[in-house]
Order: structure tokens, then C-alpha cells, then sequence
């Protein structure tokens, strides 16, 4: 089991959950960060962590798509492992529907 970031963190980007990671398996683009499947230790503290409730247990239905999308881009975006300030706009994009067509142009996480 691993945990991932899904598309709430769009356009939010807190990284609250970096700075609980024991692990530093965060990456981090340009609209959102995402949680590297094979470094994640499943140990499960950046969940609850996160401000805009965007780490999901891979164990959740409907995943599969978030845990594809995970994956290809910890191989591609840099590493964070220090929290950061949020983007000035995060709290208008927190909950705000439609993000993963906004951030990646596409309706699946798994086509991104």
C-alpha cells in the first residue's frame, strides 16, 4: 500500500505533507505534488497533514488513474522534502471542481 496525491493538491500545492515525510518521497511540479509509489513507506502521517484533504490511501476505490499519475511524474518533477508557502491563490483552488482538466488538460488522471 502507498499513498497518493490526487487532484484537490491542483493549483493548491501546501506542503504541509512534505515536512512530516520520513521518507522525502514528494515531488513537486508546476500546479501540484505528487507522492513517489515506490519511496512511499506507507507510513501514512502526511494524510492528515494535508490542508486540502488531497492524500488518499491507495486502498480507496478509484484510484488507479491518481496512483498512474503519481507515479510518472516523481520519475519526472524535482524532489521536495522542506515546506514551502502555498501559492497566494490556494485557498480559491481548494475544493474548486474540474482541477484536473485546468492543471493537466485532460478529464483522467491516468491520461495526464
Amino acid at each position: 500500500m502507498t499513498y497518493v496525491v490526487t487532484d484537490n493538491c491542483i493549483r493548491c500545492k501546501y506542503t504541509d505533507c512534505v515536512e512530516v515525510c520520513p521518507v522525502d518521497c514528494f515531488y513537486i511540479g508546476e500546479t501540484m505534488l505528487v507522492i513517489n509509489p515506490d519511496e512511499c513507506i506507507d507510513c501514512g502521517v502526511c494524510e492528515p497533514e494535508c490542508p486540502a484533504d488531497a492524500i488518499k490511501a491507495d486502498t480507496e476505490p478509484g484510484l488507479d488513474g491518481w496512483i498512474a499519475l503519481n507515479a510518472k511524474y516523481a520519475a519526472l518533477w524535482p524532489n521536495i522534502s522542506e515546506k514551502r508557502d502555498p501559492p497566494g491563490d490556494a485557498a480559491e483552488w481548494d475544493g474548486r471542481p474540474g482541477k484536473l482538466e485546468s492543471g493537466f488538460g485532460v478529464a483522467d488522471p491516468a491520461a495526464a
